[in-house]
């Protein structure tokens, strides 16, 4: 072969040999993380040691537990001498831990209702609540899902008080139609100034609902297609979720327009927002739901008589308000003065600066505070407990460590108590994780 045809001989190339075990995979995260210096060797051993000593000594406790007797008597016996739970008590009283020990449960005398399929009472309407939150809440936590959806989401809370509470058709009904109109009017007056639309509206809606109040006869839930159901009736986990649902919701809109009062250029809404935040957060939440409790109602007309259910969510509401309206306000003076300099350069007045540039930023901002003010507000609905309300604390403190069957059982009602708070804060930890994350459109 000649030099000429030699050079074009192509040579083949061997591939690179593979990194080898130790620089890759998980054995480089362990010795990264868990042995890189003997100080974290030390921690790693020891922290190993507690998992294995709470482990050794849970889980045998958890897998000889009990489930099918129906006292706390039949479960030592059972047991008979072995470590073990005694979970027959989640599985008798179930329907208490979840909806309290007074709603009511349908019956075979129960009549039917909805075209004679369902009863008119029973643990099927706020089951259905529940799932329909999950279908209501969608829209606003997953942008990327239909706008149209929306519409649904503002029917929700009036048809949750109608399967919940049941009754006359016509509360929701007038509800929807007083929130409709004092919508309207905040439309009509925002253009001229923010604070004569905001006022104005409640004023409209407040003034709907005396007088469709007014219209509504004394006897109208008699013969309801929804029994009725008092809210003193309402108890449980249940509870919790509805207080929770409810405060969050309310108390984010209130923040809001609490932190743009603080900074307001108008003397007077600015010192009104400046003492109520001041006065709310200096003032403990028990202190608030005894006054919700004992002194609110004499704050309404006389003769009314005002549900406790709805005096409760005010106070928690006002509470809670105060504390994400100063995180909003952390989140509006963390923004630039350029920002507001863009708005007004762009010919927007207040309302539109507020809602398409100043508040989204801010918002973003604020996540992290909202969901710590969100998750300590769910946690605190236990406090309702002190006022005679039958949560899901209430009712393992009350009735059924009360009860001769069950008189003794703590680790078991206590600890699933904590799952159930475990999940739910877990998730809304996640999820404003997740936000963050999606939202996270800056360059760093």
């Amino acid at each position: 072969m000649s030099d000429t045809s030699a050079a074009f001989v192509r040579t083949e190339q061997v591939p690179p040999s593979p990194p080898p075990s130790s620089a890759t995979g998980p054995y480089k995260w362990a010795k990264d993380n868990l042995f890189s210096t003997w100080l974290y060797f030390i921690l790693t051993f020891v922290s190993c040691y507690v998992i294995y000593v709470i482990l050794g000594n849970t889980l045998p406790w958890i897998f000889a537990g009990v489930w099918n007797t129906s006292s706390l008597a039949e479960c030592r016996e059972v047991l008979d001498g072995v470590s073990g739970g005694c979970f027959s008590v989640l599985t008798e009283r179930w329907n208490q831990l979840l909806f309290g020990f007074k709603y009511p449960q349908a019956t075979e005398d129960t009549p039917r209702t909805v075209l004679g399929l369902l009863p008119a009472v029973g643990y099927w309407r706020p089951s259905l609540t529940f799932l329909l939150f999950f279908a209501a809440a969608a829209p606003v936590l997953f942008y990327k899902l239909p706008r149209k959806l929306l519409l649904f989401t503002a029917i929700f809370p009036f048809l949750a008080y109608y399967l919940i509470w049941g009754g006359t058709i016509m509360t929701p009904i007038l509800a929807l139609v007083g929130t409709v109109v004092g919508y309207f009017v905040y439309q009509r007056l925002v253009t001229g100034s923010f604070a004569a639309g905001f006022f104005g509206g409640i004023a409209a809606a407040f003034v709907v609902w005396i007088i469709g109040g007014m219209l509504i006869p004394e006897n109208a839930n008699e013969g309801a297609m929804l029994q009725a159901v008092p809210s003193r009736d309402l108890g449980g986990f249940m509870l919790n979720m509805m207080l929770g649902v409810a405060c969050v919701s309310l108390s984010v809109p209130l923040g809001i327009a609490l932190a743009l009062g603080r900074q307001s250029d108008m003397p007077l809404i600015k010192w009104i927002c400046v003492i109520f935040i001041e006065f709310i957060r200096g003032v403990p939440l028990i202190t608030l739901l005894f006054v919700a409790s004992v002194m609110l109602a004499y704050f309404f007309p006389p003769g009314t008589t005002t549900d406790l259910f709805l005096r409760v969510v005010i106070m928690i509401t006002m509470f809670s308000a105060a504390y994400i309206a100063e995180v909003i306000r952390g989140g509006l003076a963390a923004l630039p003065r350029g920002q507001y300099e863009a708005a007004d350069s762009l010919g927007l007045d207040y309302p539109q600066a507020m809602r398409l540039i100043i508040l989204p930023q801010a918002l973003k901002i604020s996540i992290p505070g909202i969901v710590n003010v969100a998750v300590g507000l769910f946690k605190d609905t236990t406090l309702v407990s002190v006022i005679s309300m039958f949560d899901l604390v209430g009712m393992i403190r009350g009735p059924i460590l009360a009860s001769t069957e069950w008189n003794g059982v703590y680790w078991e009602l206590l600890g699933f108590a904590a799952l159930l708070f475990f999940v739910v804060c877990y998730g809304i930890s996640q999820y404003s994780q997740w936000l963050e994350r999606q939202l996270a459109t800056d360059h760093r």
